[in-house]
């Protein structure tokens, strides 16, 4: 019987595939030759299953904001029976201006050596040598993804199995402030990437309503139980889900003073717009970015909100006499 590819091993090994050729695959050619499908087209899952799952894939790496363009018949562009994916490379081309320091060089080369080392496995490599044997070329090395789809939470692939399997799921969900977890069951719809953060996004069954939940905060093990759900309510939860966090995201943020030419300047700088007295950083979680700006140290002031300001204070407060208590 074929291993069972990862989820999330499927997806990087797709990102490759795609990233891999100028001319695009059919979504046939994608189906025999890319591990993670090829394995369950072996093991004798259905083609209009593995047809399902690579739209899904599809559609969550969209969500993720990997541009996956689909390109049709050339003489009508509308006629998408024989249509082909790709991932135009040029997307993740650096800005001519961009320059780095010989120590910010290495380590972009360290970087790349643990990924092309540990993270790209024989059968996704093996995988590309296959599309390349159907003529189609691609440039070496592929690079540059799978940091960001296998750096997760222990919980991720669990939650990403009951998913596919459209299975109900019990985990026991600490929030900031309460003194103990809570078990909570939900459909599982999407897992999505926000701020470099992993959220699950479903339906709440305590409370019958739709729900993000942040996957680090899930304490324990996911239990996938063998209750299920319609499938049809996947359609667009990715979509869904980034379209909700980036309306908190617009609702929320805060004023801060930061230090030219630090860390915090350089890191919080990224996402933030000019204010008169410093800058605006827009947040979804209030004690996420207490976290965040507490590691900055002296760095970075909380000008507003007063609650993210005590926040930070407080955790501070708390280092301090950490620090204060520990043995010389």
């Amino acid at each position: 019987m074929a291993a069972r590819i990862p989820a999330e091993e499927r997806l990087t090994n797709l990102v490759v595939a795609l990233m891999a050729t100028e001319v695009g695959l059919t979504k046939q050619q994608i189906l025999d030759n890319v591990s993670g499908y090829r394995q369950r087209a072996d093991a004798g899952t259905r083609a209009d299953a593995l047809e399902k799952m690579f739209e899904r894939d599809k559609d969550d790496l969209r969500a993720l904001g990997i541009p996956v363009e689909t390109i049709g018949d050339a003489a009508d562009p509308n006629d998408l029976r024989e249509a082909r994916y790709r991932i135009p490379q040029a997307e993740y081309d650096l800005p001519d201006d961009i320059e780095f320091t010989a120590a910010e060089l290495a380590v972009l080369q360290l970087a790349g050596s643990v990924w092309s080392a540990e993270s790209g496995s024989g059968d996704a490599q093996a995988g590309v040598r296959k599309i390349r044997a159907l003529g189609i070329d691609g440039d070496e090395p592929i690079i540059g993804f799978a940091p960001r789809i296998t750096a997760q939470d222990p919980s991720f692939t669990g939650l990403q199995e009951a998913i596919e399997k459209s299975r109900v799921v019990g985990f026991d969900y600490l929030k900031p402030g309460d003194p103990s977890a809570r078990r909570r069951r939900i459909q599982p719809l999407a897992l999505v990437d926000y701020e470099a953060r992993w959220h699950v996004f479903g339906v709440d069954l305590g409370v019958h309503d739709d729900r993000m939940f942040l996957l680090s905060r899930i304490v324990g093990a996911v239990t996938i139980t063998d209750e299920e759900f319609d499938p049809r309510l996947r359609e667009g939860a990715g979509e869904r889900a980034i379209a909700g966090l980036e309306e908190v995201a617009a609702r929320n943020s805060a004023l801060l003073e930061v230090t030219p030419g630090t860390e915090a300047a350089l890191r919080l700088g990224r996402r933030a717009t000019p204010a008169p007295q410093g800058i605006r950083v827009p947040f979804v979680d209030l004690h996420i970015l207490a976290d965040e700006l507490a590691s900055y140290g002296p760095e970075v002031r909380v000008v507003e909100p007063e609650t993210l300001r005590d926040a930070v204070i407080r955790r501070l407060r708390a280092v301090s006499a950490a620090n204060s208590e520990a043995p010389a």
